[in-house]
């Protein structure tokens, strides 16, 4: 008896020592917040080089839904409403919005701890559709096009956890946009975003 006693307060003591999963197989999160996607600096030329554009920043509310395959290692879907971006060309001005949906496809790993925080990473597939095209200033009135595009996304960040179910979200994205640009059916180039996107949600396990 002594030693099944000793046994069983060895394996109780074992499993209270063993840091939980993160996630478990079968666990499914969903995820409510915001998002920032903020274009590189340069964003390439047009027009064989004689225009040199910049894409301004937008945030939209966001939305994203997970399923553990593994302990730890989930698909994450992002998805989100219409992101709105200006669209500037130097010494011209504005020219010019654009809006686009973002959804990307992503395995992620989650790291293993004792502690609130539990960070993850990972990579997968964007795709990008653009529309809503709109003209001002130098091109009002132009039939302004951006074609769609699919690239590498990389993610990052920490869930804090709040209780069993429910945990904050900081995270950072980058993603390989990439758009063939058309003025009246005339191709100008091709215009380089690759975003940094910060995020910020509460994240609900079910």
């Amino acid at each position: 008896m002594t030693l099944n006693r000793s046994a069983l307060a060895a394996t109780a003591l074992a499993l209270l020592a063993a840091p939980a999963f993160a996630q478990s197989q079968g666990d499914m999160t969903v995820g409510i917040g915001f998002h920032q996607v903020a274009p590189k600096s340069d964003n390439g030329s047009l027009n064989n080089g004689a225009l040199d554009v910049s894409v301004g920043d937008g945030t939209r509310p966001t939305f994203t839904f997970e399923y553990f395959i593994r302990d730890n290692i989930g698909i994450e879907v992002l998805a989100a409403t219409p992101f709105t971006h200006a669209i500037d060309i130097d010494n011209l001005g504005r020219v010019g919005t654009t809006k686009h949906l973002p959804p990307v496809i992503s395995i992620q790993y989650h790291f293993t701890n004792d502690s609130k925080f539990t960070p993850f990473v990972g990579a997968g597939l964007n795709y990008t559709a653009f529309f809503s095209e709109d003209t001002e200033g130098a091109l009002a009135g132009g039939d302004l096009k951006l074609d769609d595009s699919w690239g590498l996304a990389l993610h990052a960040g920490f869930d804090y956890e709040l209780d069993e179910h429910g945990s904050i979200r900081t995270d950072v994205r980058w993603a390989d946009i990439d758009t063939d640009v058309s003025l009246n059916g005339d191709d100008l180039g091709t215009v380089e975003i690759d975003p940094v996107i910060l995020g910020f949600a509460y994240v609900y396990k079910f």
